[in-house]
C-alpha cells in the first residue's frame, strides 16, 4: 500500500505565515565561489574553479522594520500576541500539535520558499536518531505528492562524515536540497570534536562546516525544545543562517521566537485532525491479602438488569487460579471460588449500578470499573493492563473491519528481558509479558469465537496465531539480539537506529491488514521510543513500566494521535466520516492509574501548553482582531463592532458569565449560530475567535469504561408487520441514468464563474503606529496608547510565475470528472477578467473554479437523471451484521421503539428528533439506517438518516426520512451544500422508482415537522 496525502489549509496556512514574513524579497538564485582550504588558497573541486549555489541575502529594501510589521500582521490574523522585537537573525516559531503532520508542513514550507523566493538550501536539525528516521521517511513517502504539486523534487539526504560527496552536491546542485542532521553531529569538542570541523584531505583540505556555510542556509530545527541547549545554540551560528524556523508541540516558554502560526491541542481536537483520547484506568484500591482478590472489568448495560464482569480466584483441581465471570446481583464468591475464606465476609454482589459503572458488595466493599482489591502482585497488574489492551484492541478492529482499517496497538516496556529472553544457544524465547500477551489473546479470541457467528472478522481472527500477531521493535545486538535501548537522558530518548528500522522504515507494512503479508497487530517497544514516529493506525496504547516514569502523558499519547489510513492509504479525517470522525479515530490509553488520576494529568500538562490562550470571553476578545468575509477580504474589529459582537454573544444564550453556554456548542454542532447581521459575513472569523477561549472540556478524555453500549438488534421488532412493511418497500436496489445536456452544463459554468468567482489575491498589509499621549495605565494594558496612523495594502508578485507550471485544465478535470475537452470550452468561454484571476493566487482560483463547476454539474444531473429498479436488494443482514457502538449521554440513547436497543446520533438535532420518535403514540418502529445501506449517486454514495414505520390505522402511509436538518427556515436551505443537495434530490428520483405512493421522502427540521408532511 501506498499512503496518500491531501492538501489541508491548516498546513497551507501554516506555510503562508512563514512565507508573508519576506512579502516584498524578489525571487532569485545566487552562486558563491568555494574558496575555503588549507592555507588560505583556492581549493577546486575539479579542474576548474568550483562554483555552487546560496541562499541570496534579504534584499536592502526589506528592511528588518519592514519584516516585524510583516510578523505582526500576520499575529493578528492568526490571533496570535504581536511580537515586541524581531528575535535574532530572522527567528520564527511554529507550533503545531502531535500527530497533526508537523514535517509534512515544513516540507511544503520549503517548496514555498523556494517557489516564492528562490531559495533552496536547507538544514533540518534534529534532536535524536529517532526523529532524524522518522523526518527522513517522511520526504521518502511525500515526495511523489510534492512533486505533482510543484512539478520538482527535493534532494534529501542524511549528513554522514563519511559521505562526503552529498556535501558537494548540496553545495553545488542549484535544486532543492535538504540536509537532516541530528545535533550530536556537530555539538562535540575537544577529543571527541566531529569530523565537520576538520580539513579533511579526502575533501580537498576543506572543513565540511565551512562548505555547508557557504551556502547560507536556511535551518530548520525541529523539536527545538529537545536541540537547544547553551552548546547547540552557539555551534548553530556556525552554519551561518539565513533565518531558522523552530517546529514543535512543546516549545520551551523562554525560547519562544516571533510565533507566526499556532496550531496547539485544543485547535486540533476542535478541527478534527487528531484522535479523540479515552482511558481505561486501573486502580489498585488496597494490598491487603486478607481481602479477597477481585477484579471488575467493566460493567454491561442490558434491557433488563445490568450484569458485571469480574475476576476472581477460585480452586482449581490443582491449585488457586484466577477466573472471569459475567455476573449479576446475588452472585455469592465465596460459592463460587469453591470456598475460599478470602471471600467468606460478605461477598456477595448486593449492588451493579450502570450510572457510576460499580459494584458492591454485602459487607459494604464497593469498587468501580478498572478498580482491583486484594492481594495483587506486579505481575498481575501487568496481565490486566494487557487483557484490557487485547479487549480494546478487538472491539475496536471489528468496528472498523469492513472500513478497511488495520488496528495496531502498542506496549511500551522499560526492560526487553520482559519480553523476549534468550538460553544458552542463543535460541529466543517469550519473556513474562509476551508470555501472558499470549495466554491472555488466546483465551479472549477463543471466547470470541465461540459466542460470534462465522463472519469474515472471525475469519481473519482465525488467520492469524497468537504468536504470530506480536512483535517487538528493539535495538540488536552484533549477534541478532534484543537488547535495552541506550537512553540518552539529556534528548530524552534513544539512539539505537536498528530499533527503528520496521516500525518507521517499514510503515506501510505494518498498516497492511493482509494476514499473510503483515498479521502483527500488537507492538512491544522501549519507552525510549516517545518521540520522532509514529504509526496513524496505533488505536490502544498500554504502558508496562517496573515504576513510575517521567515520560509526561502528552508523549506517550502523542504515538497514536495521527488519523488513521484506510487500507488503500487513504487518510481517514472529517472530509471523508463527516460528524463520525472521532468515532472512528479513538485513541485508547490503558492506563496503571486511575482514570480520574490520568485524565487529571493529561489536561493539566495540555492547559500548561497553551497557557497563553484567552480564558473569558469579553469584549476586549474581540477588539483588533483581524476577520475575513467570505470573499477573502481582511477587515479589523473596531470598538463598535467588538461591542456589537459581544452583546449579541449575550442576547442569544451564548455567554453567561464570561464562559461559552451549551446552547453555543449545540448551535456550532448543528451549523445555527447567530450572528449580527452587519458581521453575519465574517461569523467563521469569528467562530475562529471564540475557539480560542480555553475549554478544558474540549481536552477532557472519555472514561472507556463510562457507559459503552453496542447496539443489539431487537428481533420482535425486526418481524414486527409494520417494519415487514417498510422494509419491503424501501430495500430495492437501483441503478441511475445521466444523460445531461453538455452545452447546457458549458453555458451555465460559464455564466456562473463569470458572476461567481472571486479569487482574493496575495497581499501583505503595511500599518504604521504612532504612540499617543498616554493618559492611564489602563491604556498601556489595553494597548490602547498605539493607534494606527497610516495603512497601505501591497500586493505580492504573480505566483503563477514562469518558474512553476499548473496543470489547470488537468487538475479541474480530476477535480470535476468532466472531460479535457469541456474543461478547455469553459475555460475559454469565460471573460477575460475571470480568467486573469488565475495568475493572481492559482490554488485558489484552481479550488473555487472547481466548485463552482461542481455545482452547475449537480444541478444538471438532478434535472437529467432517472433511476430504475434492479432485482437485487437489501437483506436485513445489514442490521444483524452491523456492528454499532457509542457512548450514554455523548451520543447514543436508550430507546423502546428503535430497531435497535439504542440509537446512536450525530447531533443534538438527531438526539432530540429520536426522542420524540420514541415517545410517539403515532410511531410503530424506527430506526437509524446504518452505513451498509446507500443509494448510489453521481456525486456518491447516499446514506439517508431514518426509516420510520406507523401503526397502520393511525396514518395511511408508511413515511421514510432522508435528513434531519437543523432549521428550514430558509427556502433555499443555504446550509444544505450544493452536493447534499444533489444527493437528496437523487434519494427523491429512487424512491419515486423503487417504492409506492405508500413512502415518501423528505428533509425535516423536527417530529412536528415530519408529523405535517406525514399528514398532507
Amino acid at each position: 500500500m501506498k499512503l496518500k496525502f491531501k492538501h489541508q489549509k491548516f498546513q497551507a496556512d501554516a506555510a503562508k505565515a512563514v512565507t508573508d514574513v519576506f512579502a516584498g524579497q524578489p525571487y532569485e538564485t545566487s552562486t558563491y565561489m568555494i574558496d575555503q582550504g588549507r592555507g588560505n588558497r583556492q581549493i577546486s573541486l575539479f579542474a576548474d574553479d568550483f562554483t555552487g549555489f546560496k541562499n541570496h541575502k534579504i534584499v536592502p529594501g526589506l528592511t528588518n522594520e519592514k519584516i516585524l510589521n510583516n510578523i505582526r500582521n500576520i499575529q493578528r490574523s492568526n490571533l496570535i500576541k504581536p511580537s515586541d522585537k524581531l528575535e535574532g537573525t530572522f527567528n520564527l516559531t511554529i507550533e503545531m500539535e502531535t500527530g497533526v503532520g508537523k514535517t509534512y508542513t515544513y516540507i511544503k514550507t520549503i517548496y514555498e520558499l523556494n517557489k516564492l523566493y528562490g531559495w533552496s538550501k536547507f538544514i533540518i536539525v534534529v534532536p535524536s536518531i529517532a526523529i532524524r528516521e522518522g523526518v527522513y521517511k517522511s520526504f521518502e513517502v511525500t515526495q511523489d505528492h510534492f512533486a505533482e504539486e510543484y512539478g520538482k523534487k527535493i534532494h534529501f539526504f542524511i549528513y554522514n562524515s563519511s559521505q562526503l560527496a552529498e556535501i558537494n552536491q548540496f553545495a553545488s546542485d542549484s535544486n532543492i536540497n535538504v540536509m537532516i542532521i541530528n545535533s550530536q553531529a556537530f555539538n562535540a569538542t575537544g577529543k571527541d570534536a566531529r569530523r565537520i570541523y576538520m580539513e579533511l584531505d579526502e575533501f580537498q583540505s576543506r572543513k565540511p562546516i565551512d562548505v555547508i556555510a557557504k551556502t547560507n542556509p536556511i535551518v530548520i530545527i525541529d523539536e527545538p525544545q529537545s536541540v537547544e541547549g547553551k552548546k547547540t545554540k552557539e555551534n548553530l551560528k556556525k552554519f551561518n543562517p539565513l533565518m531558522t524556523l523552530r517546529y514543535s508541540a512543546t516549545h520551551k516558554a523562554d525560547s519562544i521566537y516571533n510565533m507566526v502560526y499556532r496550531l496547539d491541542a485544543m485547535d486540533a481536537y476542535n478541527k478534527n485532525l487528531v484522535k479523540k483520547i479515552a482511558v481505561k484506568g486501573i486502580e489498585q484500591k488496597s494490598s491487603s491479602a486478607s481481602e479477597g482478590y477481585v477484579y471488575l472489568e467493566g460493567i454491561n448495560l442490558s434491557k433488563s438488569a445490568p450484569t458485571a464482569t469480574i475476576e476472581f480466584e477460585a480452586k482449581g483441581k490443582n491449585s488457586v487460579r484466577k477466573t472471569t465471570r459475567i455476573v449479576s446481583e446475588g452472585f455469592n464468591l465465596y460459592e463460587h471460588s469453591g470456598g475460599l475464606e478470602e471471600y467468606r465476609k460478605g461477598f456477595t454482589i448486593s449492588r451493579i449500578d450502570g450510572r457510576d459503572n460499580s459494584i458492591e458488595f454485602v459487607n459494604g466493599t464497593k469498587i468501580y470499573a478498572g478498580d482491583v482489591i486484594g492481594d495483587v502482585s506486579e505481575d498481575q497488574l501487568r496481565r490486566i493492563q494487557i487483557r484490557e489492551t487485547i479487549l480494546s484492541h478487538l472491539e475496536r478492529e471489528r468496528d472498523l473491519f469492513y472500513k478497511g482499517i488495520k488496528v495496531l496497538s502498542l506496549f511500551f516496556i522499560d526492560e526487553v528481558d520482559k519480553y523476549r529472553q534468550y538460553d544458552a544457544a542463543g535460541d529466543q524465547k517469550n519473556g513474562l509479558y509476551a508470555e501472558m500477551f499470549e495466554q491472555e489473546y488466546q483465551s479472549i479470541v477463543d471466547e470470541y469465537l465461540k459466542n460470534n457467528p462465522e463472519d469474515e472478522y472471525s475469519q481473519y481472527l482465525k488467520s492469524i496465531t497468537a504468536h504470530d500477531t506480536h512483535a517487538g521493535y528493539f535495538s540488536i545486538d552484533k549477534k541478532g539480539k534484543m537488547i535495552d535501548s541506550k537512553v540518552k537522558k539529556a534528548e530524552g530518548g534513544s539512539d539505537d537506529i536498528d530499533a527503528y528500522d520496521l516500525i518507521m522504515k517499514n510503515k506501510e507494512l505494518l498498516l497492511d491488514r493482509d494476514p499473510k503479508r503483515s498479521p502483527v497487530r500488537f507492538i512491544f517497544s522501549h519507552s525510549a521510543l516517545r518521540e520522532g514516529w509514529d504509526n496513524p493506525n496505533v488505536f490502544q496504547i498500554c504502558t508496562l513500566k517496573q515504576s513510575n516514569s517521567e515520560v509526561r502523558k502528552r508523549q506517550e499519547v502523542g504515538r497514536g494521535l495521527r488519523l488513521c489510513v484506510n487500507q488503500n492509504g487513504d487518510r481517514m479525517d472529517s472530509t471523508v466520516l463527516g460528524a463520525d470522525v472521532h468515532n472512528v479515530n479513538l485513541l485508547t490509553v490503558i492506563a496503571s492509574e486511575s482514570y480520574d488520576s490520568f485524565a487529571k494529568g493529561l489536561q493539566t500538562e495540555m492547559a500548561e501548553a497553551i497557557a497563553e490562550r484567552p480564558v473569558k470571553i469579553e469584549k476586549s476578545l474581540f477588539t483588533g482582531k483581524t476577520i475575513k468575509d467570505i470573499d477573502g477580504n481582511e477587515s479589523s474589529i473596531d470598538d463598535d463592532m467588538a461591542l456589537t459582537i459581544y452583546e449579541s454573544l449575550i442576547e442569544n444564550g451564548y455567554v453567561r458569565r464570561g464562559a461559552l453556554t451549551d446552547k453555543y456548542y449545540e448551535d456550532k454542532a448543528n451549523g445555527t449560530v447567530q450572528f449580527p447581521e452587519e458581521v453575519i459575513q465574517n461569523s467563521a472569523s469569528i467562530l475562529d475567535i471564540l475557539d480560542s477561549v480555553y475549554d478544558p472540556r474540549v481536552l477532557q478524555p472519555e472514561d472507556a469504561r463510562g457507559n459503552n453500549v453496542e447496539l443489539k438488534v431487537d428481533q420482535e421488532k425486526l418481524n414486527a408487520k409494520e417494519f415487514r412493511n417498510l422494509w419491503n418497500q424501501i430495500n430495492r436496489k437501483s441503478v441511475y441514468v445521466v444523460d445531461f445536456d453538455t452545452e447546457e452544463l458549458i453555458a451555465n459554468s460559464i455564466r456562473s464563474l463569470d458572476n461567481k468567482l472571486r479569487v482574493p489575491k496575495i497581499y501583505y498589509q503595511v500599518r504604521t503606529g504612532m504612540m499617543d499621549a498616554i493618559k492611564s495605565k489602563e491604556d498601556l494594558e489595553s494597548g490602547n496608547a498605539m493607534t494606527v496612523k497610516t495603512s497601505k495594502t501591497m500586493v505580492s508578485a504573480p505566483s503563477a510565475g514562469s518558474h512553476v507550471k499548473y496543470d489547470l485544465i488537468g487538475k479541474l478535470v480530476e477535480n470535476t470528472g468532466l472531460t479535457r475537452k469541456t474543461i478547455v470550452r469553459i475555460l475559454k468561454g469565460i471573460r477575460e477578467d475571470t480568467f486573469n484571476q488565475f495568475k493572481d493566487n492559482p490554488e485558489e482560483f484552481i479550488i473555487r473554479t472547481s466548485n463552482i463547476i461542481n455545482d452547475e454539474k449537480a444541478t444538471a444531473i438532478i434535472q437529467h437523471i432517472t433511476y430504475d429498479v434492479l432485482d437485487d436488494e437489501y437483506g436485513t443482514d445489514i442490521f444483524t451484521d452491523a456492528s454499532i457502538r457509542g457512548k450514554l449521554g455523548v451520543n447514543a440513547m436508550k430507546a423502546n421503539k428503535h430497531l435497535f436497543d439504542h440509537v446512536r446520533y450525530d447531533s443534538t438535532n438527531e438526539e432530540k428528533f429520536a426522542k420524540e420518535l420514541d415517545t410517539s403514540d403515532e410511531v410503530s418502529v424506527y430506526v437509524k439506517l446504518p452505513d451498509g445501506f446507500f443509494i448510489s449517486t453521481p456525486v456518491g454514495k447516499y446514506n439517508p438518516d431514518w426509516a420510520i414505520a406507523f401503526y397502520e390505522g393511525n396514518v395511511k402511509h408508511i413515511y421514510f426520512v432522508a435528513e434531519t436538518k437543523g432549521s428550514l427556515d430558509s427556502l433555499n436551505l443555504n446550509h444544505i451544500t450544493p452536493t447534499e443537495q444533489a444527493k437528496i434530490d437523487c434519494a427523491r428520483q429512487h424512491f419515486k422508482a423503487i417504492s409506492s405512493e405508500n413512502v415518501k421522502y423528505d428533509v425535516v427540521s423536527s417530529y412536528d415537522d415530519l408529523i405535517q408532511k406525514v399528514m398532507k
